[in-house]
């Protein structure tokens, strides 16, 4: 399973990295929205890790982006 993490704090960032590969998981982590976008529409991710207060975009404004534009994982 590939899941991909969008989290600009570095302490969570890394922490959910490091304990999603240590269970198994192949993971991706970008620190913001433009990096995440590009990688969710470049690459096939099973689950995707999002933070709601990113500083250049909000999650929410990019969640429904994805949403909108047919991107439905979960």
């Amino acid at each position: 399973m590939r899941i991909l993490i969008v989290e600009d704090d570095p302490l969570i960032g890394d922490g959910l990295k490091n304990g999603l590969r240590l269970l198994g998981y192949a993971v991706d982590w970008f620190v913001n929205g433009q990096e995440g976008d590009h990688a969710l529409r470049a690459v096939h991710y099973d689950a995707v890790v999002l933070d709601l207060g990113l500083p250049s975009e909000d999650g929410v404004t990019l969640l429904t982006r994805w949403r909108q534009a047919g991107i439905d994982v979960p």
